[in-house]
């Protein structure tokens, strides 16, 4: 799936996003070409166009980066953004599958509850050093990990023992911990 991922600050300094991507459904011709967009944080709007041919979705994608760049929206490079780590210790080095399980849907919440927000993509999970950590890159930190908060606990998914961390993109080692405070030492 092609995605096109874009922001611009607004007029009154607020981060915004439009994106959009091509959806082919398994051994279909047609698929849906998507536009998400909205105040970055916020639930997005989103419109659909529907039994689209891959050759008319790089003409929608064209018209899309076009539209973008006429009103000042960017992509950001993975530079120009932070990473935001959700971590849980756990109970033994290699993990349970208790462990495994809360790896699975904290992905699984945090990746949809953050694109629709246009707050970031969850990267990668992993599990080392007796933790758990799953890693977002996020254009907007701070509101990311507000959204995190959120969306852990609407999961059910041990609020209470969970750590976040944010860090500049290229510099994981000065990781801060940014929940909960007061802010203790992070670590991977």
């Amino acid at each position: 799936m092609a995605i096109i991922r874009t922001y611009r600050m607004n007029e009154k300094n607020e981060l915004q996003f439009r994106e959009a991507w091509f959806q082919q459904f398994e051994d279909e011709e047609l698929g849906q070409f998507v536009i998400n967009h909205g105040p970055v944080g916020h639930m997005s709007q989103t419109s659909e166009v529907q039994d689209v041919t891959a050759d008319r979705a790089d003409e929608l994608f064209a018209g899309f980066a076009e539209a973008c760049a006429a009103e000042g929206y960017t992509e950001y490079s993975d530079e120009e953004q932070s990473w935001v780590i959700v971590q849980y210790t756990l109970k033994s080095a290699a993990g349970t599958e208790r462990d495994r399980y809360l790896q699975k849907k904290a992905s699984e919440a945090l990746t949809g509850h953050l694109a629709w927000r246009g707050l970031g993509t969850v990267e990668s999970s992993d599990f080392g050093n007796r933790k758990l950590n799953i890693r977002i890159l996020s254009p907007a930190p701070k509101l990311a990990v507000h959204a995190i908060k959120v969306c852990i606990r609407e999961a059910k998914l041990d609020f209470t023992k969970m750590v976040i961390a944010t860090a500049p993109y290229g510099q994981l080692d000065k990781a801060r911990m940014a929940h909960p405070l007061p802010a203790k030492p992070f670590s991977l």
